[in-house]
């Protein structure tokens, strides 16, 4: 795998929603770059089989452009991530992991990027990929260089979202149970994983990731908390679970800083630790160490 060319933390706090692009086409060098690190993924950390590719629409095709239409809510842009996952229990969360990754080393080019699970056209996508039986195809994203100004729908949709505002610690990690908040002071050396995960984006800005630390040790134990509006119609709309791929963005945020610092582990699903949950509230993965 191609390595990332500065810190995965300095990359996960740069990281912003881009709507907005100039219309230009990705310089040779930063093509060849993005492609050389797609090609090398194959299986996400589930074990669901992704690939994803550039898909580019001439600018000087309509045609092409609204094909690969978004509804509206991007500007400017003419290349995006795509691709598709074969279906599985987890390949959701694979494919949201991987996106992930492909979208933080796309801002580490110093390129715009925005996750689009809903609003872009499922169908001209699916043909670009070559989308097959048996596979979905999640969530795309532009990425080119941003425009000088945000639209007026780019500003707007940020507004409402409020985009930068994330919850607190808290609310978030917990140790030993839900009812014991983990602070950053008792997360010894997963501080930095913990907080990069309290910054990553998700659908709606709605943060459903909860991590449970097991007293005494450093085992994660990663949940869902449901959004009412995501767990209903959204959740079963083609291509698949918006607050699952979250929960993939959560792990991959996680284990990218975690072995930076050089922290061994892996995620796997496990047994769910015996505690009383949330309304809503299911487990998801573990990370454990070798």
């Amino acid at each position: 795998m191609t390595p990332f060319p500065k810190p995965i933390t300095d990359v996960i706090r740069e990281r912003s929603s881009w709507r907005s692009y100039d219309g230009r086409p990705l310089e040779a060098a930063d093509r060849a770059r993005l492609e050389e690190f797609l090609a090398g993924f194959g299986a996400g950390p589930f074990g669901g089989r992704v690939r994803l590719q550039l898909v580019e629409a001439s600018a000087e095709d309509r045609a092409e452009l609204r094909k690969l239409g978004t509804y509206g809510a991007v500007k400017g842009a003419r290349t995006f991530l795509a691709g598709a996952v074969r279906q599985a229990p987890m390949d959701t969360e694979d494919y949201g992991y991987l996106l992930e990754e492909a979208i933080l080393f796309a801002t580490a080019l110093g390129l715009g990027t925005c996750w689009l699970g809903a609003s872009f056209n499922r169908s001209g996508f699916a043909s670009k990929v070559d989308l097959k039986q048996g596979e979905s195809l999640p969530a795309v994203s532009p990425v080119g260089y941003v425009a000088a100004r945000r639209t007026v729908v780019d500003a707007t949709t940020r507004l409402f979202a409020r985009a930068k505002k994330r919850k607190p610690w808290e609310e978030l990690f917990f140790e030993g149970d839900f009812t014991t908040p983990l602070l950053p002071a008792r997360a010894g050396a997963y501080e930095d994983a913990l907080e990069m995960v309290r910054l990553a984006p998700s659908a709606s800005n709605r943060q459903p990731w909860r991590l449970l630390k097991e007293a005494g040790g450093d085992v994660f134990h990663l949940f869902i908390s449901r959004t009412a509006f995501y767990s209903g119609v959204v959740a079963k709309r083609p291509g698949g679970d918006l607050q699952r791929l979250d929960m993939g963005i959560a792990a991959c945020h996680f284990a990218l800083t975690a072995r930076e610092a050089g922290l061994a582990g892996e995620w796997e699903v496990g047994e769910p630790p015996a505690v009383e949950l949330p309304a809503r509230t299911t487990y998801v993965a573990s990370w454990r160490a070798p």
